[in-house]
């Protein structure tokens, strides 16, 4: 009766989930709102030509973040004729139920959607996905769960692999009874000593924006690392041509996982791009231009070697530096 009672208090407490909006509409764009395919209305942002641009991005925010993310990007990308086009996701920036969990489905299903518009409006005009960690992941699963999609290709910059089979069993177990006990309790990164770039003043300016998230309930983490799961399993589905961008001092995102995951998508779809000097948030460090650089020209034709050389080593360099 008590083993009962038990499974009953951690079923009442299970991760929630944000179910998806009633109502059932046409995807659309809008000058300042993506509208997903239930009415949601997220918060967007545009960057470069509107008229005949040369490739078009839809642009995946990472954890915490929002669509200016993609700021220094997008005006980068500009000019090369390239669009951008980035929404603040569920969950994030000024998008409905900010700080909860809306599933990983709907989170893809949102993407796939913006991607069948994008081509509806620029049917000549090739439309690539750039995720960036958590959106990196997404942009994976998009392209391993719906091959039919009308996707040039996907560029995962430093992409959110770090799935639970990679995690010590005791982070594991920590994980799971937390958010089967407590899934309302706020997380922040405090005491953790990772720095996430070497740009310090562009992280002295995020840590003033009132837009970036700084407390994580337990099932909002818990629902990154489904996404980060199902990212990792997703990369032997991959099909389209598709760039991975990682730097060597990503203190985020490990080494070893993200080694793992790579050599498991098809070799003729990828290419790997190493920074030996970049942190996590590889295009906006202070060598963030060079990394943009490279995606620009991948952007506008994926079989061209990058300008920067960082993908003639590729995963070779990933194996070389996980076998020290």
């Amino acid at each position: 009766m008590l083993w009962a009672v038990a499974l009953w208090s951690l079923a009442a407490c299970a991760p929630f989930v944000v179910p998806p909006g009633g109502e059932r509409v046409s995807a659309r764009l809008e000058t300042n709102a993506y509208v997903a395919n239930d009415g949601a209305v997220l918060p967007l942002t545009a960057w470069g030509p509107a008229e005949q641009p040369a490739a078009l991005v839809l642009g995946l925010h990472g954890f915490g973040d929002y669509a200016n993310a993609f700021a220094e990007t997008g005006k980068l990308l500009a000019a090369q004729n390239i669009r951008t086009v980035a929404y603040d996701q569920r969950g994030f920036g000024s998008a409905p139920e900010r700080g909860r969990w809306h599933g990983v489905g709907r989170m893809v299903e949102d993407a796939a959607g913006a991607v069948r518009v994008l081509a509806k409006t620029y049917p000549t005009t090739p439309v690539y996905v750039v995720g960036l960690s958590m959106g990196g992941g997404i942009g994976m699963i998009l392209a391993a769960e719906q091959p039919d999609l009308p996707l040039a290709g996907v560029a995962a910059v430093a992409p959110a692999v770090w799935g639970r089979r990679s995690m010590p069993a005791l982070q594991q177990a920590g994980l799971w009874l937390s958010a089967h006990t407590i899934p309302w309790y706020p997380l922040t990164g405090q005491g953790l000593k990772v720095q996430a770039s070497d740009n310090i003043a562009m992280l002295r300016r995020l840590a003033k924006d009132k837009q970036i998230l700084r407390q994580f309930r337990v099932d909002l983490v818990w629902g990154l690392v489904d996404t980060m799961d199902r990212a990792m399993l997703s990369a032997s589905r991959i099909r389209q041509p598709s760039l991975f961008l990682y730097g060597l001092r990503d203190e985020l995102v490990p080494l070893g996982p993200t080694r793992r995951t790579l050599l498991t998508v098809p070799q003729a779809k990828r290419r790997v791009a190493v920074y030996p000097n970049g942190y996590h948030m590889l295009l906006r460090d202070l060598r963030g231009a060079e990394v943009v650089a490279d995606l620009a020209v991948w952007l506008l034709n994926p079989s061209a070697p990058l300008p920067s050389g960082a993908d003639r080593s590729g995963i070779e360099a990933l194996l070389a530096r996980s076998a020290r």
